[in-house]
């Protein structure tokens, strides 16, 4: 997996218009959470992916923007936490022991 370091919420604006030629992953991490590297764990075993763009959000230490994520796109705040932005919506979002690379490629 190729991450993105999300810090800002100018990148955040940027993901949404960017969604709409390519779709935009969005993996909430705790650093803290050992359920959040099992599932960060599995999305890296896919290796890159081209055809969307990945970022990684360090939630712990961007905890407002990881709260606008949630605001924005109507969602609850989870950790770990996917979402999958295109042409500006989440389409799909998934949490804990469910995220899999397989199941975000199939939204794709």
């Amino acid at each position: 997996m190729n991450w993105f370091n999300l810090t800002s919420f100018d990148q955040l604006d940027e993901i949404i218009v960017q969604s709409s030629q390519k779709p935009q992953l969005i993996f909430k991490h705790s650093t803290r959470c050992s359920v959040s590297f099992l599932a960060k764990s599995r999305l890296e075993k896919h290796g890159p992916q081209d055809s969307i763009d990945a970022f990684y959000l360090d939630l712990l230490q961007y905890r407002d923007l990881s709260n606008e994520i949630a605001e924005r796109f109507h969602v609850q705040h989870q950790s770990p936490q996917v979402l999958l932005i295109i042409d500006g919506e989440c389409v799909y979002e998934e949490t804990h022991n469910a995220i899999y690379m397989d199941d975000i490629l199939e939204q794709v």
